[in-house]
């Protein structure tokens, strides 16, 4: 990435980040509150290497952006931090045009925190819906089961071509590179939903800084997402559990505050561009804020 002249004239430079340089975006995203998984940085850097980007003064990191892109032209945008005492001077601004030149050409989306909203808008992006936090403990429980015979499986048992399809179908765009990582991070535990064949649903829980993230959770009903939850929960151990839901979702907030789980805080899904056909009503859970 080339400097700009005020890069050279007061000491700001923006480049690709390292891999060194992500695992400490993460740390400034977990003293954020953003709470990320333990092992999230390999996954993530994996999909788009030349999406991540610092901002660096006299060459010391002071802020990060991540600016991923996807197949197909979708790109998404996250860990937009500075450093709380560089805040102010215009530095997260020059990230985040260099950001957006990588994306050039893509609908781009986003999960912005409340403050930022306006700022947002400032830039073009458009409100699609709030994601919602939700988090406690799930209580221990059995599957209330549905019509056929469904069974949860160990997610990288099944075809990986029928996952794939199932978050190509919930997600964007195509990201099997990302989904073959994610469900083999250290420590996660994935599960698929199955009836005569076809999955019906499927989950990834993962150790996290504070506890551990559902996400995606993805469900024909209600039903097997519960199940899913459940097993999910069982299977990560102690702690609190994490779910990030999408509010237009009806059945996820119900299933949410059934389990006893309590809103932590929200984001604005926002889109660059026209927003991508998502089919809500199967999505219980959001992989991640940072890639989507």
């Amino acid at each position: 990435m080339e400097r700009t002249q005020a890069q050279e004239t007061d000491g700001y430079q923006v480049r690709v980040m390292s891999r060194a340089d992500l695992d400490l975006a993460v740390d400034w995203a977990r003293a954020e509150g953003w709470n990320p998984g333990l092992h999230d940085a390999g996954a993530f850097h994996a999909v788009d290497p030349a999406g991540f980007l610092v901002g660096l003064l006299d060459g010391r990191p002071v802020a990060s952006l991540s600016v991923v892109r996807y197949p197909g032209n979708f790109g998404f945008l996250g860990f937009y931090i500075v450093r709380p005492e560089m805040r102010g001077r215009g530095y997260g601004w020059r990230l985040w045009q260099a950001g957006l030149r990588h994306l050039e050409g893509c609908t781009v989306g986003l999960d912005g925190v409340v403050a930022q909203q306006e700022n947002y808008r400032k830039s073009g992006f458009a409100l699609s819906h709030r994601n919602i936090r939700f988090g406690g403990s799930v209580p221990d429980g059995g599957a209330k089961g549905g019509a056929g015979e469904t069974s949860l499986v160990d997610a990288r048992t099944v075809p990986f071509d029928r996952l794939a399809a199932l978050d190509a179908e919930l997600f964007p765009a195509p990201r099997p590179g990302f989904l073959a990582n994610w469900i083999a991070l250290p420590g996660a535990t994935a599960l698929a939903a199955v009836r005569d064949g076809a999955v019906t649903g499927f989950g990834v829980i993962r150790p996290c800084h504070s506890g551990f993230k559902i996400g995606p959770l993805y469900a024909a009903d209600g039903t097997v997402a519960r199940d899913l939850v459940l097993a999910l929960g069982r299977a990560a151990g102690t702690g609190p559990v994490f779910l990030d839901v999408p509010e237009p979702n009806g059945e996820a907030v119900r299933l949410a505050q059934e389990f006893g789980l309590t809103p932590q805080f929200e984001t604005a899904r926002m889109y660059l561009g026209a927003a991508p056909v998502t089919d809500l009503g199967r999505l219980f859970g959001v992989t991640s804020f940072e890639l989507g």
